[in-house]
Parts: C-alpha cells; sequence; structure tokens
C-alpha cells in the first residue's frame, strides 16, 4: 500500500468514526427530548418511595411536550403540544415556577378546581379526607442510631395508593390553609410529609403549571446508597440497593 493510499485509509476510518460518534450523540439526544429522560434523586422528600441514591427514567411523552421538553428550553413552539394530563397520584418531575430551571420531583394531589387542605397531617381534597392507614413503621439507620417514622397507606380518590411518612402531625405544614388550585396548575406534595417543600409552601413551589411538567417517572433502573457516588463500581456489591432495581413506579 502506497503512503496515500495508506492516509486515505485512515482518513476513511477517521471519518467512519467520528460518523458513529455523531450518530450515536443524535439518537440520544433524540431519546432523551422525546421519550425517556434519566434523572437521579438528591434529597428525601419522597421517602420511602424514593431514596437518595436512586436513578430513574422519566416519559417525556406521558404529558406531551413544553419548552421544558427541550435542551435548554428550546423548542419551536409554545405551550404544550400532544399533550395529556396527569393523573391524581402520578409521580411528577416538574420546573420550578419560582424559576423554571430547577428541576423537582414530587406526586400529584391535586388537580385544576381542586380544593386542597391539610389538617393534623391528614389530606382533604375538596373537604374530603383522603383515606389514611397506618403500617408498620419506617426504620432507617442514622449512624448515630435506629430512627423509627410512621408510616401510612395513602389512597387517593381515585384508588392510587402508595406509602408517606409522617414525623408529625402538628409539624409546619401538617395544618393548612385551603388551597384553592388554579385552572392549568396542579398541587403537589412530597411522600415525606414533613420534610418537603412542595405546593404548600406558596412562596418557594406553589401551584404548578402544566407548561412546567417534563415527565412522568416510570421505573427505579438503579440504587445506590446515599454518599457513594454511581461511578465507584467497586462498591456496588455491597453499596448497590439490590432489591429497589428495576421497581415500577406506578405499578
Amino acid at each position: 500500500m502506497s503512503v496515500n493510499e495508506d492516509k486515505k485509509a485512515k482518513d476513511g476510518g477517521l471519518y467512519e468514526t467520528v460518523k458513529i460518534i455523531v450518530q450515536a450523540l443524535l439518537l440520544a439526544l433524540i431519546v432523551r427530548t422525546f421519550l425517556f429522560q434519566p434523572f437521579n434523586i438528591p434529597s428525601g422528600s419522597m421517602k420511602d418511595t424514593l431514596l437518595i441514591g436512586d436513578y430513574l427514567f422519566v416519559s417525556k411523552y406521558s404529558y406531551g411536550y413544553s419548552r421544558y421538553s427541550f435542551p435548554f428550553g428550546l423548542a419551536p413552539f409554545s405551550g404544550r403540544i400532544w399533550g395529556a394530563e396527569p393523573k391524581r397520584g402520578d409521580i411528577v418531575v416538574f420546573k420550578l415556577p419560582k424559576d423554571n430551571s430547577t428541576d423537582y420531583i414530587k406526586r400529584v394531589i391535586g388537580l385544576p378546581g381542586d380544593r386542597i387542605q391539610v389538617k393534623e397531617g391528614v389530606v382533604y381534597i375538596n373537604d374530603e379526607p383522603v383515606k389514611q392507614e397506618r403500617i408498620d413503621d419506617y426504620i432507617e439507620n442514622t449512624g448515630f442510631g435506629v430512627k423509627r417514622v410512621a408510616r401510612f397507606r395513602e389512597t387517593l380518590p381515585n384508588g392510587v395508593s402508595y406509602e408517606t411518612l409522617n414525623l408529625s402531625d402538628n409539624g409546619a405544614l401538617d395544618n393548612t390553609r385551603v388551597y384553592e388550585v388554579p385552572e392549568g396548575h396542579y398541587f403537589m406534595m412530597g411522600d415525606n410529609r414533613d420534610n418537603s417543600t412542595d405546593s404548600r409552601v406558596l412562596s418557594a413551589v406553589g401551584y404548578v403549571p402544566y407548561e412546567n411538567l417534563v415527565g412522568r417517572a416510570e421505573v427505579l433502573f438503579f440504587s445506590i446508597e446515599d454518599g457513594t457516588p454511581a461511578w465507584m463500581i467497586w462498591k456496588w456489591p455491597w453499596d448497590v440497593r439490590w432489591d429497589r432495581l428495576f421497581r415500577d413506579l406506578h405499578p
């Protein structure tokens, strides 16, 4: 093979490599924008449904698409297209209305037009208490000993059931005003009721516009103990929460 032929072969190989990388990046961008986007959980506001160190996929198509579905908000349209409204009880990732950039994840409790109130730790929807059943305590090893937290099974009017944690019936957010959810907005709450800044705090979160919804949390695909970075694969045998992998978040 001549020098020129060798150079052409190398250039051709480099071109093919670059082409494959570009195609892979475009495919990943399309999947992330229109189908599924991975998120990780940085706080305990959704315990024990979601824990710090959980990684999950969010379906971008569940509620249609808005500018918040696209990287950097660069959408070629305004409003929401191909929209479908969330159901009560859905776990939703949304952009914080206060800055329209921070990702939050909470559960949909109130729909447009609903009246929401919390009294002594019990959620009321349109003046009717949400069914609560006390179950076994949530037990957590804090590093300073074992901590027990009251755990309840809560069932919404549409039959969606999930677990909540409640440290106290008289915490700062356990007795609230009546919230009237505006049209085109949703009322979000964390499952860890005394450790969640959510729609009950109007100055921080408040009512979430439909346009701000990013997608619905679908499946938990990875989980590792809080404080262990996921890239430390040599710690996986001990620190991965194997029992949480591939858990359906909407059974």
